[in-house]
């Protein structure tokens, strides 16, 4: 079991990423037709970025461990037994394909009901090893508005860039959570931020291409949970890896990883951290394919749930 301790030291260091940076060129032209055999979420890049620009950052995270760590589960007080988050969805594009459809978007908000209420059904799939600490987390989304730009770019990077002016600033993110959509670029399916950063650049960011069921929702990332992932990392999940060798993701019921885990593994799928537990790649945080990904924990419940506690970061959203 893991400790819930927050290790700063990992973080306060930046240092340019190499052949994984997605900020140097996003004005280079790129071809929006890419498509991504892994998937790639540059959610621990930003962080790492917004630590080094804002020095007032870690001490706000900070506050927000150590709240997550004191919070006991028995006792969240939700409105009406759950969480409800209105969505602006924010469609950027230049092609008729990154013009997503309503049909497309809904289907997205469909999916993060299921699974943020353990009404996928594939929760069914959940292994018995871990059937102790599978969760209903009690949160849901309604689509509030969709907005749309054209903008004749051709992709977005991870520079924050599509909520700025030249794309759509952000609407009313301390009561709603804004999603945008549009190219990334760079083999990048999405990214959020954390809580505890700038409410103008606070929300998720989804490839156009990875969002939802249908549309251009494509395989092996067309089941939507590219963005149960990222908003996963908005609720202040870590990667279940915790972005190092068998590093800690401050959940005390997921079981250590050596690191991101690609593809559908072959349940069970051994550790070689100190224990050898099975690790848990069917977890939304960890890098599986859509299809592979079907389960949160308790442990990821009260961490999410303690945002919207007296004192939590999304405090706003439970009023």
């Amino acid at each position: 079991m893991k400790k819930l301790m927050f290790l700063l030291s990992a973080v306060f260091v930046f240092t340019a990423c190499s052949e994984d940076d997605h900020s140097e060129n996003d004005n280079q032209p790129r071809d929006t037709a890419e498509v991504v055999g892994k998937r790639g979420c540059a959610t621990d890049e930003v962080f790492k970025a917004q630590l080094a620009a804002d020095p007032t950052l870690a001490a706000r995270i900070q506050q927000i461990e150590e709240h997550a760590s004191k919070f006991d589960l028995s006792n969240a007080r939700l409105v009406n037994g759950q969480i409800v988050i209105p969505v602006v969805v924010n469609v950027l594009y230049r092609t008729t394909a990154e013009n997503i459809s309503d049909a497309q978007i809904q289907s997205q908000i469909d999916v993060l009901n299921k699974d943020f209420n353990a009404q996928n059904t594939d929760f069914a799939s959940v292994p018995s090893v871990f059937s102790g600490v599978k969760a209903n987390v009690g949160i849901r989304f309604e689509l509030d508005q969709v907005r749309r730009k054209y903008v004749n770019r051709t992709s977005w990077g991870t520079n924050n860039l599509m909520k700025g002016s030249t794309g759509l600033t952000a609407l009313t993110p301390t009561t709603k959570m804004n999603l945008w959509v549009c190219t990334i670029g760079n083999g990048i399916l999405g990214y959020a931020q954390f809580p505890g950063g700038a409410s103008s650049t606070d929300g998720v960011v989804v490839d156009s291409k990875y969002l939802g069921t249908t549309g251009t929702a494509t395989y092996p990332f067309n089941l939507g949970r590219t963005a149960t992932h990222e908003v996963g990392h908005w609720l202040n999940l870590r990667h279940i890896w915790g972005d190092a060798t068998c590093g800690t993701d401050l959940v005390a019921d997921t079981p250590t990883h050596n690191t991101a885990n690609y593809g559908v593994p072959t349940y069970p799928h051994y550790s070689t951290c100190t224990g050898t537990p099975i690790e848990m790649t069917m977890n939304y945080m960890d890098y599986s394919d859509d299809r592979g990904l079907y389960m949160f924990t308790n442990g990821q419940k009260s961490r999410m749930l303690s945002l919207f506690s007296s004192g939590g970061a999304r405090y706003s959203f439970a009023q």
